[in-house]
């Protein structure tokens, strides 16, 4: 990250910057039919487009995000969220902005003669301001968020992007039609804290504005020393910063209160930028915590086009939105290693998240390179056969609690090379890997993991959950798993298999017969614990000579595995109780609803969302196993294909409802499944994608 330089009185940045080249008219090769539009009858539904959240990414971790509204329901919502050397946590640098335009010598703007409208707005304790959606006219993706706002016969579009390799958001402002010069007003409002905290007025707080150069078009900020610098920048015709420090107070999070957490805050401005807007004209504004780049209008031509770019490809798929939110998550650490980010707005890298993600997010898209690549880059990491349950930058910052995490990783390998994967990766460093956790897991690890008398694996306890069904509140397991549970075991079937394989393409006949061997024993363990012959499904987890009998979501999980000790009955019984008690339009429950605890809301605060997470709330990431269990046991046909579309379908439209462009995390396990947790999650959106993937190669073969 290139540091912010401490400004002299003088720079070469705002000679620059004042020339008279910087009047731009919109480029037409940069409006693309747009992805989504939104017109003002559906943006006048508050209630509705509240709950329509828009995502722009930087390719770092970070992201800029609100609703259509540009009003902030979240603390997590900002145009500016980044993290910074020195922390892997996000912070909200720029919270928003507050816009009005104005008429010069009193020219009227509007048929009433108004002498200015707000284009902003956010929520204050009982009352809206300012009323910015009164003049918002339109909505659309085209890729990133335009806005459009009407007044008289004028129009100013705002649109939105993160530069991606930079924490920076460009923001542009555009006047069409009318015939006055009018002044645009643009006042930024600055949080400064972590992104699951809140601030508040305090004197701590340094006001202080450094301007780099003496026309007043770019200035930092830095209101505390422990915080990183931001530096803000404007690229127009005619232009300035004036001072004029404020405090805003109590701006509500309308989401916050719902989740049961504080949902107010106040935000400090240190002044406005007054631009002056002649018709056809547009203006960039710049927010970074990097020096400011020298010509902005520049800048967002460039990274625009790029953006256009993926877009035409991604229409040539036929899901345009998935494969452009597929992106979101794709990003680089700082010492350039390729991760996935969980989810959007609080999720970061999660171990899990990321090896059940890459093979939708990258192999089924064709990125086959870049899916070794995320591989081999994580094996710095492993530690006594565990990969992180949480990634930090550093194998000491990383918090080590999920057993199935490199399990995840053994099947994300077998996938890679499936896809046509460098095989001189596959037989090295990766095997090797797989090697190690196997042994690992053999002899006992952390996390109460060990393999039991019968080959099959143990984790856990009565507080600490190790699966991927880990809610706890008062220090207790919501969903107790420990003992043997299901999916854990598929999954070590399913390694131990794969290294057997892995040996005999090697040449080496004694390691493959060891292999063999343990994944036989496993194998008819596995059927004599897990195997309910009376109702014919895959008991959740056993446990001291008992079986738990209730239907979860874990058994398609081992449906679907390519190497398992199920027959193809089997399987096809498992999908069989799958779809007459887990399948919903939105994904899989975590729970059938025969069930006494079975919960059907995702609502309240933290611990009653806690309560409901893995006892019947749907899970959109599961849905793609179920379709890859349907196919295992069924004719891999077009009619097939046409099942697997069928049920994708419900999701699909997700895109275009909530997270645009993405699937949540969550949803109610009772219609009308309405949507919960995060608003864009990684192996949501991977599932489909791959399952997506799967239809299509059905649909290719001949009937």
């Amino acid at each position: 990250m290139a540091e912010i330089p401490i400004p002299a009185t003088a720079c070469d940045y705002n000679e620059r910057a004042s020339g008279p080249n910087l009047s731009r008219l919109v480029p037409e090769t940069l409006v693309p039919q747009p992805l989504l539009t939104i017109e003002r009858e559906r943006l006048l539904e508050l209630d509705l487009a509240l709950t329509r959240e828009w995502l722009e990414t930087d390719g770092l971790g970070g992201y800029a995000s609100s609703t259509v509204l540009q009003c902030p329901t979240r603390r997590y919502h900002g145009l500016l969220v980044s993290t910074f050397p020195g922390t892997d946590k996000r912070h909200v640098f720029l919270s928003r902005l507050e816009e009005s335009v104005h008429a010069l010598d009193e020219t009227p703007l509007g048929p009433a003669g108004e002498g200015h409208f707000p284009l902003s707005m956010a929520r204050y304790p009982g009352t809206w301001h300012p009323h910015g959606h009164a003049t918002l006219e339109r909505f659309e993706l085209a890729p990133f968020p335009v806005s459009t706002h009407r007044f008289g016969e004028a129009r100013i579009t705002r649109a939105i992007q993160m530069t991606r390799g930079s924490p920076t958001v460009l923001v542009r402002y555009t006047l069409e039609g009318g015939e006055d010069e009018l002044e645009l007003r643009v006042r930024p409002l600055l949080a400064f804290r972590e992104a699951d905290a809140l601030t508040f007025e305090n004197v701590d707080l340094n006001s202080e504005v450094r301007y780099f150069g003496a026309t007043r078009r770019a200035l930092m900020v830095r209101p505390y020393s422990g915080l990183p610098p931001m530096a803000l920048a404007l690229d127009a015709r005619a232009g300035a910063f004036e001072g004029d420090p404020l405090w805003y107070r109590d701006i509500e999070y309308k989401v916050e209160r719902e989740r049961g957490y504080d949902d107010r805050e106040d935000n400090f401005s240190p002044g406005l930028f007054r631009i002056r807007l002649r018709p056809g004209e547009s203006v960039v504004l710049c927010a970074s915590l990097e020096a400011p780049p020298d010509d902005l209008a520049a800048l967002w031509d460039e990274h625009a086009r790029r953006r256009v770019e993926r877009l035409e490809a991604a229409r040539a798929s036929g899901a345009a939105g998935l494969e452009l939110g597929a992106e979101d998550f794709l990003f680089r650490t700082r010492t350039g290693r390729l991760g996935v980010v969980a989810g959007y707005p609080w999720f970061t890298e999660w171990g899990r998240d990321l090896f059940l993600s890459l093979p939708g997010l990258l192999l089924a898209r064709g990125r086959v390179s870049e899916c070794g690549e995320a591989l081999v880059g994580v094996l710095p990491f492993l530690k006594d056969g565990l990969l992180p349950n949480i990634f930090g930058s550093s194998v000491e910052t990383s918090h080590y609690g999920s057993v199935d995490a490199s399990l995840w990783f053994a099947r994300a390998v077998r996938l890679f090379e499936q896809a046509g994967g460098d095989a001189e990766l596959v037989a090295g460093p990766l095997r090797a890997a797989l090697v190690e956790i196997a042994t690992h897991y053999a002899q006992g690890t952390g996390l109460g993991l060990r393999a039991d008398e019968s080959g099959l694996l143990l984790a856990g306890d009565g507080k600490l959950n190790a699966t991927w069904m880990d809610a706890v509140t008062d220090g207790v397991a919501v969903t107790p798993r420990d003992g043997l549970a299901v999916e854990l075991n598929a999954l070590w079937y399913f390694l131990l298999a794969y290294l057997e394989e892995l040996a005999a393409k090697a040449g080496d006949k004694s390691e493959a017969k060891r292999w063999k061997q343990q994944k036989e024993r496993a194998g008819k363990a596995f059927l004599e614990r897990f195997w309910l012959p009376g109702p014919r499904y895959l008991a959740d987890t056993w446990k001291d000579g008992v079986a738990d009998a209730r239907v979860r979501p874990n058994m398609v999980l081992a449906a679907a595995l390519e190497f398992s000790p199920l027959s193809e009955a089997q399987r096809a019984d498992i999908v069989y109780r799958s779809e007459l008690e887990l399948v919903t339009p939105r994904g899989l429950r975590t729970l059938g609803p025969r069930d006494r605890e079975y919960q059907g809301r995702y609502t309240g605060g933290p611990a009653e969302r806690d309560r409901a997470y893995h006892q019947g709330t749907v899970w959109p990431w599961l849905l793609g196993f179920h379709c890859e269990a349907y196919v295992r046991c069924h004719a891999q046909n077009r009619r097939s294909a046409e099942h697997v579309r069928a049920l994708l379908a419900g999701l699909e439209q997700e895109t275009r409802s909530h997270g645009l462009n993405h699937v949540n995390e969550v949803y109610d396990g009772d219609p009308p499944h309405r949507p919960g947790g995060s608003f864009a999650q990684a192996w949501s959106t991977a599932e489909l994608l791959r399952a997506r993937a799967l239809a299509a190669a059905l649909e290719s073969r001949k009937r």
